[in-house]
């Protein structure tokens, strides 16, 4: 072997890197204890970056194309390694080859519970798992944080590296955004991409990556606070407590059977709501100059009461015993009619009574 054949073995021309793979995220060059000639060409392919590192420096770096390792083409090298005036020999420095492109469907999801603090429940505990799409934008700063000097940095590694300090990340936006429990547990599909503004800014600063999709495929807080959520949905599905009372009685007034004793009940409960809305009316109204306020009764007679009284509910309106309503009765002073052994009194007289 010839001296020149020596020397051409021991210098590296040509600076590259094949990657067949689907995982690996950085690759160092491996020089063999070979320096670099100078003029030597480096090859970056699409969607890769390559790092110079000289003494645990950071270098320039370069993207994709051929590019002729000269003075001009490396000032940052340049001035690390101290060349004023250009260099003719070789140099040694490492160089790294990061891929740029999309990682996708990467998994994460909480350990241990989140606390969050919501207004509506105080203090909650929530769990959440998801995937996430990222990207490396900031190169050095991914080597320096993430990948250090590993030779080989795959994206197995990333994930149990990676995992706990996104969940972290995600914990903080959560908390610096104050969704709302009820939001965080029904409207994931719709967080993440709110929270990619407040993300993003943490994982690129720290770790040189730029999250493009976080998806919340899950969100699990404690059994109490389902409970709650669930009974806060169905107030929400019934809505007005008058308007459901109606419903109810129109549905049993067109069931067959028994459907008169079933709408005894919703008929009560509509009367019950029309006195205690009077008395309610009545009590936040200013009595009269000069006189007493009107009795419940009476205001109560011109509320939803059927057209026929039993002795019974004219005296629930009356607020006397029935006794003294039968009694009324016998002596002329109410008008109602006697069908065998029962009392039935119209309305009309109930309101005569309460007028006279």
């Amino acid at each position: 072997m010839s001296i020149m054949s020596f020397i051409k073995g021991e210098l590296l021309e040509i600076i590259e890197f094949l990657d067949d793979s689907r995982d690996t995220l950085s690759w160092r060059f491996p020089d063999d204890d070979q320096e670099i000639k100078n003029g030597a060409q480096l090859i970056v392919r699409e969607s890769q970056s390559a790092q110079f590192v000289y003494l645990g420096q950071y270098g320039d770096c370069f993207g994709p194309g051929k590019h002729s390792l000269v003075t001009a083409n490396i000032p940052v090298l340049s001035t690390l390694k101290g060349w004023k005036y250009g260099f003719d020999s070789p140099f040694k420095a490492d160089v790294y080859f990061v891929t740029t492109r999309l990682f996708t469907g990467n998994k994460w999801g909480t350990a241990n519970p989140i606390m969050l603090r919501d207004k509506d429940f105080g203090v909650v505990r929530l769990r959440a798992f998801g995937t996430f799409d990222f990207k490396i934008v900031e190169v050095p700063v991914f080597l320096k944080e993430v990948a250090g000097t590993d030779h080989h940095f795959r994206l197995d590694e990333f994930a149990d590296t990676m995992r706990s300090r996104i969940v972290s990340v995600f914990s903080d936006a959560l908390a610096s955004a104050g969704v709302p429990a009820l939001d965080v547990a029904s409207r994931y599909s719709e967080l993440g991409d709110a929270l990619l503004p407040l993300i993003n800014p943490q994982v690129t600063a720290k770790y040189g990556i730029e999250i493009t999709s976080f998806l919340l495929e899950n969100v699990s807080v404690p059994p109490e606070v389902e409970a709650a959520i669930d009974k806060r949905s169905s107030m929400s599905v019934i809505g007005n407590l008058n308007d459901y009372v109606k419903f109810q009685m129109a549905e049993s007034m067109t069931k067959g059977g028994d459907g008169g004793a079933a709408a005894a009940m919703p008929a009560q409960m509509a009367m019950g709501f029309g006195m205690a809305q009077e008395m309610v009316k009545q009590m936040q109204q200013p009595a009269a100059v000069g006189g007493p306020p009107p009795l419940p009764g009476a205001a109560v007679a011109a509320a939803a009461v059927p057209d026929l009284l039993s002795p019974a509910q004219a005296a629930d309106i009356l607020g006397v015993p029935e006794a003294d309503v039968i009694a009324a009765i016998d002596a002329g002073d109410l008008k109602g009619k006697k069908i065998g052994t029962a009392y039935r009194i119209p309305r009309a007289a109930l309101d005569a009574f309460l007028a006279g």
